[in-house]
């Protein structure tokens, strides 16, 4: 079972700094940066957005990667090494990634996808987010509580939940409140387990499998959660521990259900579009102050 929602929501009002002129699109190679834990598959529906959109690796567009492989501590010198290059306009996927691109510059626009970029110090509220960042946020307040709901509906018995979360990731704690009211709504006892890394995960799926947990709720984490996405499916399969996760690819690598946006459909559209309206601007714009859904 899957169940995917749309929780994409475009951050308005942003001021950014132009990437240069469409008329000028054929003639120079632009460079953007993309920081993030790892080639994450929403990438490649970016890049697949962007040459719809007429912007052709290899020949009017360089991509720059900067991953940081599950070491949060890297991202800080990431991106200044993208700053330093210079690229044009950053990508950042994730909270650590967005927080490290936004400290490393004021000057290049950042465009984030990101849990709660307002709990996370990157703008001033989501319909004027004022700087350099513009993108969107893609949880919704009451998304962990829906993923509870569904471990409910899934086990109607169901009296406790292991909740498994990165302490290094800022999101974390946002998830870890809104998983807490759900909690309490539904009756349930939530049980926080913390992996800062991925060599912290058997530790952490170790202390899962002692405690017994009727159900595991995998909160969104670009970072050790995502990478050791096979490691934590197979462990939860083979102990029987139902789960539900914040990303459909927890489901691609053996994961039970997920309830999540559809990634691949925001990058390769909205995404892609962002970075068109960038390309496009002569002077720092203002984009859409109002709040679209992505469709699915």
């Amino acid at each position: 079972m899957t169940t995917r929602r749309d929780l994409i929501t475009l951050l308005g009002g942003a001021a950014t700094l132009p990437l240069a002129a469409r008329a000028q699109q054929g003639e120079r190679m632009r460079r953007i940066g993309i920081l993030a834990d790892e080639r994450w598959p929403p990438i490649d529906s970016l890049k697949q957005g962007l040459r719809n959109l007429g912007y052709v690796e290899g020949q009017n567009l360089e991509v720059v990667y900067r991953f940081a492989a599950g070491q949060a501590e890297r991202y800080p010198g990431l991106a200044a090494e993208l700053v330093a290059l210079p690229v044009e306009l950053i990508v950042a996927l994730g909270t650590p990634a967005s927080v490290a691109a936004k400290r490393a510059t004021e000057a290049i626009p950042i465009v984030v996808q990101t849990g709660d970029p307002v709990a996370a110090g990157l703008v001033r509220d989501l319909a004027h987010p004022g700087g350099n960042v513009t993108g969107f946020s893609g949880q919704a307040a009451d998304a962990e509580g829906k993923r509870l709901e569904l471990l409910k509906e899934l086990l109607p018995s169901l009296s406790r939940v292991a909740i498994l979360v990165n302490p290094a990731n800022s999101f974390s704690a946002v998830a870890l409140d809104n998983a807490r009211s759900g909690a309490i709504a539904l009756g349930l006892r939530l049980d926080a387990v913390e992996a800062s890394s991925v060599a912290d995960l058997e530790r952490a799926l170790t202390a899962i499998r002692s405690d017994r947990p009727g159900a595991v709720l995998v909160t969104a984490d670009r970072g050790p959660l995502m990478i050791g996405r096979t490691r934590i499916a197979e462990f939860l399969m083979t102990n029987r521990l139902p789960s539900i996760y914040s990303f459909y690819e927890h489901v691609q690598a053996g994961g039970l259900m997920a309830y999540a946006a559809n990634y691949h459909a925001t990058y390769r559209r909205n995404v892609a579009l962002v970075i068109d309206k960038i390309s496009r601007a002569p002077s720092p714009a203002t984009f859409l102050s109002s709040s679209p859904r992505n469709s699915s």
